[in-house]
């Protein structure tokens, strides 16, 4: 029988254990393990039932042990401790602070607007890596202090739980969550009634939301939630699950997260008293909308589209995490006209400026889609990818919208993710002592001592995978009866190697069973087997993925190699945790360059496990010898698919049995693999400070919020008008702009060669029409050139004008170009917009060149 109604009984702790609900409510329990450990000791039982999560605990656990707490002397000392230390953790200084307090220009908050959000799987709110590292970023500037403000959805049934049929196939169940069940608190005005945030959408309905609140340390994190009964039941349902529904669904919840999170960010500033946000940062496209609000909000008050779009523009910074346009939302632009203007929402700004801004109007765009990236990339003045590979591709990928300019100039940075590791570190590898600064090993810890957790941590995973993979298959449909064959799975002495993420078809989950004789062969070896533990999901509406998951499932269930390689269902945060501590090599072969960073491989190092990866993502950054394994690539643009696989499988059963497995089982006398030992010490003390979230978010403060905030406080109404009316007296008048004539006083000898260290002069006459030389800069652009004549490794060298322009109204431009390399060589001109306020010199996406009638020719060669 199913109950009518559905509905929350707190529990009535005893005055002294008061202090135990404000651990609950703030996620910082999720990555201190002393207050971990002092809820598990409130009931081990209990603990372990709620799957580790204190809110479930604390409504769980009895009256009569609630009381036998209240009187435990020793218990209250721990809980005063706690509170205590959260306490300072919440109120002192931190590196943000000290940053600040020595001059720093730094932003008083930042909106950080995501789609999901990993923090805790007691807040099932993500998906992957996307969502992981929204979670990691917000930990680590909790830890270091950074004024940030997350903002996400909470979707009700989060993402799915996954299971599996006898056969193999994913099966999808959505669970109902509960806020009221959750780490969270609903945010409410100051007569108690609950804010809300309200959209309008076409044919006069309305989309309203809740806020509630997660506090994750320092950080508020703000998730709105559409389940409120003024809604109608399909609005009610836009915040239903993470990536589903079809493509009005996906916009309602975009619309939703950027305009109603900017709405919601200003009903907890205006509450809470808390700093308004200077710079927002959209991590990823669906957040994008977050701009056209914060314009609408500046229209509102008078200014006019073009310069709010300019102030807007200085304190956003946009973070792309696709290598790919499949991985981009796109949407038809009729139906984002339908949802803009004076009939839906934002009525002050116009349909077509929205649409402007998504639709992609460049060489190779589709005419009539709206993309969320593009949107992202113009309404933000700093852009980034996640690693320095992916913002290459990034620059690649989006060359289009700065014409003229070779992706290499394409204003997209990167900052490589990092990880939170208070939150991924194992606690054994954490007591082996403190190290230098932000390691997480001290290099005087012994061989054997370091030695003896690896294999604890094996030995823990062993046990986990056979607890998850018995409960697998009762799920599957076996009897109890058939399972005893799981009590010989894994073993704690056998070389062991982790492969676990999301299951689109570039992650290659199957490569390994390419030679299934090979791998089986692997498995089995007498002397130097090697065992896997593989999980991951597919997306509900990718049938290529759940093939791919059931034909690793079914060669895992083959009784001749199940107790050597398993597949686990169901992965998330909690298995993750035991995952990559217990795995001696983390393997990740995706195809090259489509890995935009790939974090996993960065937790499971913080724990002094080994990579074992092609060169993509963070690994083709950081890759040593010292640290683990390159598999070899073959991703020329000519090799065929099928062969591309077959090659780079082949390449990786290679470097297990020549390589990772060999120094894995060679022991010294003392029964010790030195080798390997030195590797994962390596790992730790080198590569671990390298891969912390910490790292990543002093990156982002200190070369992306902070000049966005410069930006930001530069543009005032005034300001913002007079830039906007630059750019456009600019861009009407660019077209009579022109290169038109280039010659050298020359160094160059006979033979068209030049000597090293000598100076070649420039003179250049330069067409500017009406715009002036304040206006435009004129560089000169030298570097090596390649055969077809294209410029290599280029700098550039500013020109000078001449005091006024010659009778025929051309302005000359003068300037030395030193010849400081050796080889071919050669050079351009160029004449770019130039404004004190533009953040890059491509900035407007302008450029004039010469002509093949321009002048001289421009290649010498150095001796």
């Amino acid at each position: 029988m199913k109950a009518i109604r559905r509905f929350t009984v707190r529990p009535v702790l005893p005055a002294p254990l008061q202090p135990l609900s404000d651990l609950a409510r703030n996620l910082r329990w999720s990555w201190h393990t002393e207050t971990r450990e002092l809820f598990e000791a409130v009931d081990p039982a209990s603990w372990r039932a709620a799957d580790g999560d204190p809110v479930g605990l604390l409504g769980s656990v009895s009256a009569a042990r609630l009381a036998e707490l209240a009187g435990d002397s020793s218990f209250l000392d721990r809980l005063t401790a706690a509170a205590a230390d959260l306490d300072t953790y919440l109120r002192g200084d931190r590196w943000y602070q000290q940053r600040d307090a020595e001059g720093a220009e730094l932003p008083a908050a930042v909106g950080y607007f995501s789609p999901e959000f990993g923090v805790t799987a007691a807040l099932p709110q993500y998906s992957g890596g996307l969502g992981i590292l929204a979670g990691d970023h917000l930990k680590a500037a909790s830890d270091l202090g950074v004024p940030l403000i997350g903002v996400g959805l909470l979707y009700r049934h989060g993402y799915f739980r996954q299971s599996l049929s006898r056969d193999g196939w994913q099966q999808e169940q959505y669970p109902v969550l509960d806020p009221n069940e959750l780490p969270l608190t609903l945010l409410r005005e100051e007569d108690g009634t609950p804010v809300q945030v309200v959209l309008s959408l076409p044919g006069r309905r309305s989309l309203r939301a809740g806020v509630w609140l997660a506090q994750v340390g320092r950080v508020p994190l703000l998730m709105l939630d559409s389940d409120v009964e003024e809604n109608g039941p399909g609005e009610r349902d836009v915040t239903d699950r993470l990536y589903g529904g079809g493509s009005e669904h996906r916009l309602l919840q975009e619309m939703l997260l950027g305009i109603g999170g900017v709405r919601a960010v200003r009903a907890y500033c205006r509450l809470t008293g808390h700093p308004a946000p200077e710079v927002f940062h959209t991590n990823e496209g669906h957040a994008g909308f977050l701009g056209l609000e914060r314009i609408r909000e500046l229209v509102d008050t008078g200014l006019g589209f073009e310069a709010a779009l300019e102030a807007v523009r200085a304190g956003t910074v946009f973070t792309t995490h696709t290598p790919v346009p499949a991985g981009i939302d796109r949407f038809d632009r009729e139906l984002v006209a339908r949802h803009f203007g004076e009939d839906g929402e934002l009525p002050g700004v116009a349909a077509e400026r929205v649409l402007g801004l998504g639709m992609e109007s460049y060489p190779g765009g589709e005419p009539n889609l709206f993309n969320m990236a593009v949107m992202g990339l113009r309404l933000a003045q700093r852009a980034n990818g996640v690693s320095t590979l992916h913002g290459a591709v990034s620059r690649e990928m989006f060359a289009g919208l700065w014409p003229g300019f070779d992706p290499e100039e394409v204003p997209i940075t990167s900052v490589t993710n990092g990880v939170h590791a208070p939150t991924w570190v194992a606690p054994e590898i954490a007591r082996l002592g403190e190290g230098p600064p932000d390691a997480t090993l001290s290099p005087a810890v012994p061989d054997a001592d370091l030695w003896d957790v690896r294999r604890l941590l094996r030995e823990q995973l062993v046990t986990e995978v056979r607890k998850r993979l018995r409960a697998s298959w009762l799920q599957r449909g076996a009897q109890a009866a058939e399972l005893g064959w799981i009590d010989g799975v894994l073993d704690p002495d056998v070389l062991t190697i982790g492969f676990a993420r999301r299951v689109p078809s570039y992650k290659r989950l199957t490569l390994m069973l390419r030679d299934r004789d090979r791998l089986t062969d692997l498995l089995l070896d007498p002397e130097r087997p090697v065992q896997i533990v593989v999980a991951g999901k597919a997306h509900p509406a990718d049938d290529g993925g759940k093939r791919l998951v059931r034909e690793l499932v079914r060669f895992a269930d083959d009784p001749r190699v199940r107790h050597r390689i398993v597949f686990l269902p169901d992965y998330g945060m909690g298995m993750a945790r035991k995952l990559y501590p217990g795995c001696d090599v983390w393997l990740n072969n995706p195809l090259r360059p489509l890995e935009a960073c790939g974090t996993s491989g960065m937790k499971a190092a913080l724990n002094g496990c080994l990579n074992l990866s092609v060169l993509d993502g963070w690994w083709d950054e950081w890759f040593e010898p010292d640290f683990g394994w390159a598999i070899p690539t073959a991703d020329g643009a000519t090799t065929d698919e099928n062969r591309r696989d077959e090659l780079e499988a082949n390449a990786l059963y290679a470097l297990i049995e020549d390589r990772v497995a060999p120094r894995f089982y060679d022991r010294g006398p003392d029964g010790l693999p030195e080798r390997w030992i030195e590797m994962v010490r390596s790992t730790l003390v080198t590569l671990g400070p390298k891969v912390l979230a910490g790292r990543m978010v002093r990156e982002y403060v200190e070369r992306l919020y902070e000049p966005a905030a410069h930006a930001h406080r530069a543009l005032d109404a005034a300001t913002a008008t007079e830039l906007a009316s630059w750019k456009y007296r600019t861009r009407t008048l660019w077209p009579y702009v022109s290169v038109d004539h280039v010659e050298a006083v020359s160094a160059t000898g006979a033979g068209g060669t030049a000597e090293l260290g000598s100076t070649l002069s420039l003179r250049v006459q330069a067409g500017l029409g009406e715009l002036r030389p304040d206006d435009v800069e004129v560089q000169a652009v030298a570097g090596r050139v390649g055969p077809d004549d294209t410029l290599v490794d280029a700098r550039t060298f500013p020109l000078k004008p001449s005091d006024g322009p010659d009778p025929e109204g051309r302005w000359v431009y003068e300037g030395p170009l030193a010849l400081d390399r050796t080889g071919p060589y050669g050079y351009t001109v160029r004449v770019l917009p130039a404004h004190p306020l533009l953040a890059t010199s491509a900035d407007l996406g302008l450029v004039a060149l010469p002509t093949e009638a321009t002048g001289e020719g421009a290649g010498v060669l150095l001796r």
